[in-house]
């Protein structure tokens, strides 16, 4: 029984490869095609979770994606990207396209992974610890603190709120070592120690702490997996817990049925911002769709992406129930990583237990940290937070002063204010997607050639 199954799964996945070297994917990337962007084109086998790992490798890049066009019906997958670096400007750096290339055609970025984490790379340099609970002021302080009181170093981290839940994906090593804590009874205290700050008071969901599998995690993933699991995309409007963003700003979801061409149709306009393709990208991944056809495109600082999708197993979404679902999941995805409030930039020496003592002046001087971005390399700490008042509204320049003195005016800078949020254009209502012209009614989308296009 099991023995057979296991011999028939790698009898697949020998197959798979064999496929994959008879039809390896081909990655063609171009800067005299557009006038102001680089195009990549890319062409493979077709299976579930390629459209993401291309996505992945071009987000980990900080690669901006101004354009895009997708397909994949049967066997062959092809995506067009029109791409910029974070300065705005083609991708001109030779290294840069060489990466991209051999990243993308290489059979480590096809690792099938439906539902665990992509790249996975073994690595026994730290563990990683993935955190759950009930979002409020001070939270990251107090995880901080007990961190440091165990005697663990944090080396790398990302904290995610959304929807009065946060959620954290914490890589850290023995203070002592330098190395991962394989401690079973270490790990144990570290747990129950952590469980009980992020429990607090009247928790209504259950905290969490979990070690992440085994290996590098993807951490942006990662976060939008456990926030996924722990249902942040059911909305509650608590008294108290600060504003209450107003509608107008929220992303505008739409799922609609495409009964004569078999597709549900899931369309969705926002602010604009960086990895909002990846987010989206991952969300539908991770909820088991399939994107056959695809646009994506941004204008000033609004971003329209449309999709024709169907559930892994081949059908379309039948319910209005999981058309509800998809669109609310959708919108979750799209607002976690949403930049709200003011951004500081932390960037000095490394030394344990620092994390602690900066979380510990914000915490004092009434912060509210939305998000926050971790890491270490070199001896150095760069770290990147967005913070509110306590009650979600813009922190008091004079606040912001004082704490600069404290911590350093060289060590902690002011980057940007992200509170003011522009007012989102009005949605489209559209019972029909003016895509499907483009898909269906032209003539067979094999016959547009994007490389020699600027869409």
């Amino acid at each position: 029984g099991c023995s057979s199954c296991g011999l028939e799964t790698e009898m697949e996945d020998e197959f798979a490869k064999l496929v994959r070297r008879m039809n390896p994917p081909r990655v063609v990337i171009n800067n005299d095609s557009c006038e102001d962007a680089t195009v990549i084109q890319v062409d493979s086998e077709n299976k579930h979770g390629i459209l993401l790992q291309v996505v992945q490798v071009l987000t980990d890049m900080n690669l901006v994606v101004k354009k895009a066009y997708i397909s994949s019906d049967g066997g062959w997958f092809m995506d067009v990207f029109n791409v910029v670096d974070h300065d705005g400007n083609k991708v001109r750096d030779e290294e840069a396209i060489s990466y991209i290339q051999k990243t993308i055609e290489s059979d480590a970025c096809f690792i099938s992974s439906l539902c665990g984490s992509v790249g996975v790379i073994p690595s026994g340099d730290y563990t990683s610890i993935e955190l759950t609970g009930t979002d409020r002021p001070g939270l990251l302080s107090e995880v901080c603190a007990v961190l440091a009181d165990l005697h663990c170093n944090v080396v790398n981290a990302e904290i995610w709120t959304h929807n009065a839940r946060a959620a954290a994906v914490v890589q850290v090593t023995d203070e002592f070592t330098g190395c991962a804590i394989q401690d079973p009874t270490c790990l144990s205290t570290i747990k129950d120690m952590l469980c009980n700050v992020l429990k607090g008071n009247n928790d209504l969901k259950t905290a969490k702490m979990t070690l992440s599998p085994p290996g590098v995690t993807h951490r942006q993933r990662r976060l939008h997996q456990i926030m996924f699991a722990d249902r942040d995309y059911d909305r509650v409007e608590r008294k108290g817990t600060g504003r209450v963003r107003d509608k107008s700003s929220r992303p505008h979801v739409t799922v609609l049925d495409c009964a004569e061409r078999d597709y549900t149709i899931v369309t969705m306009r926002s602010k604009d911002r960086p990895k909002l393709l990846f987010d989206t990208i991952c969300t539908l991944t991770d909820m088991q769709y399939v994107v056959f056809h695809g646009t994506v495109k941004t204008d000033r600082s609004e971003a329209y992406q449309e999709y024709y999708i169907r559930h892994v197993d081949g059908v379309p979404i039948s319910s209005e129930a999981e058309r509800d679902r998809v669109a609310q999941c959708l919108e979750a995805a799209i607002e976690r990583r949403a930049c709200e409030g003011l951004e500081l930039e932390l960037f000095t020496e490394d030394r344990i237990g620092l994390l602690s003592d900066i979380t510990r002046i914000f915490r004092e001087n009434s912060l509210s940290i939305k998000r926050a971005e971790i890491s270490t390399k070199g001896g150095k700490a760069k770290d990147t937070f967005y913070v509110t008042d306590v009650s979600g509204n813009p922190v008091d320049p004079k606040i912001i002063d004082s704490i600069c003195r404290q911590i350093g005016q060289k060590i902690l800078l002011v980057k940007r204010d992200l509170t003011v949020l522009p007012e989102a254009p009005e949605p489209q209502e559209t019972t029909i997607s003016f895509l499907l012209g483009n898909f269906f009614g032209a003539g067979p989308f094999q016959n547009f050639n994007p490389i020699k296009s600027c869409f």
